[in-house]
């Protein structure tokens, strides 16, 4: 069985309600990491000392989900209506197959690893 990893940047005060809709059609595990970037609501280059650097980086979270290709349609869709507020910064979602995938207690691996 195929594997998906969806990986989503979500504005942080979704993220429970993005992780209740996503327990609710039987996603069993995440990571959640805290982040700071830009798009198109903000961040640009200044130049100090020579070095050009980027500004005005917006929190948000990243969620990394692992579940099977069956299923991938499915939270891509549950977490864009939950995370969506119409406004620019929503955040962005991308599905990457998976090459393997292993349980380090039990040694199971691709889809009987989730």
């Amino acid at each position: 069985m195929k594997v998906k990893l969806i990986i989503a940047t979500i504005k942080p005060f979704k993220l429970e309600e993005v992780r209740e809709a996503l327990t609710g059609i039987g996603v069993r595990g995440m990571m959640v990491t805290e982040i700071k970037g830009f798009g198109s609501q903000s961040g640009h280059t200044e130049i100090y000392r020579g070095a050009e650097y980027a500004v005005n980086f917006v929190p948000k979270i990243k969620l990394e989900i692992v579940v099977a290709a069956s299923m991938a349609d499915q939270v891509v869709e549950t977490i864009k209506s939950t995370a969506q507020t119409g406004k620019i910064g929503d955040g962005k979602i991308f599905v990457l197959d998976v090459g393997q995938a292993v349980r380090v207690r039990t040694g199971e691996t691709d889809a009987d690893a989730l």
